[in-house]
Formats: structure tokens, C-alpha cells, sequence
């Protein structure tokens, strides 16, 4: 099991409107991402500079990010794309993160 963590922007004042539509993750989406191998998947938002940092275990061949040639994310993409920075394909900008420590 590979943990995977990555960071994202979240435009200013869309805190409200990105819970709201994440707590009504379609289920095609969230049945993807559970056939992808992707568990534990976790957002926080730190308020101060609007970033997003995702957590995710993954069991399959990559996480959540990997699955961007699929319709229904590219879907998903475009739903998010008014209320977070993105890139020219509406994937939203991600940095992978390093794991420095990690205690079980």
C-alpha cells in the first residue's frame, strides 16, 4: 500500500461551495476511484493560504491523479475548474509531496 500525498489551490471564498460539492462526490467517481485502488482519501484546507493537501492510500498502480484520461474525471475537471487554480485541461494543479516521516 503506497500513501500518496499532493497539494492544490483553492480560489479565495470557494471553501463552502468545494465542501459542498466534494460531500456529493458523484458515485461513478467515487466507484472509479475505489477500483483504481485509491482508500483513505483525505483533503484539508489550510484557510490562511487557500491550499488544499490530499492524502490517499493507493493498493493499484497510482492514485488518484493518474486517472485523468478517463471521461468522467475529465468531467469532474471541469465541474471544479471555476473554484480552484487549474491547468489549460481544467486538471487541477497539483505538487506531489515528498513523506519525510511516517509513524504506524
Amino acid at each position: 500500500m503506497e500513501r500518496l500525498a499532493f497539494k492544490m489551490h483553492l480560489n479565495e471564498g470557494q471553501k463552502q461551495e468545494y465542501k459542498k460539492r466534494h460531500n456529493e462526490l458523484w458515485p461513478e467517481l467515487h466507484q472509479l476511484l475505489k477500483e483504481a485502488g485509491v482508500s483513505e482519501y483525505s483533503i484539508f484546507l489550510d484557510e490562511e493560504t487557500n491550499t488544499l493537501f490530499a492524502f490517499q492510500k493507493v493498493s493499484g498502480d497510482g492514485g488518484s491523479q493518474d486517472l485523468g484520461q478517463t471521461e468522467i474525471v475529465q468531467k469532474w475537471w471541469a465541474f471544479m475548474s471555476d473554484i480552484m487554480k487549474c491547468n489549460q485541461d481544467n486538471s487541477p494543479v497539483t505538487v506531489p509531496l515528498e513523506e519525510v516521516f511516517y509513524m504506524e
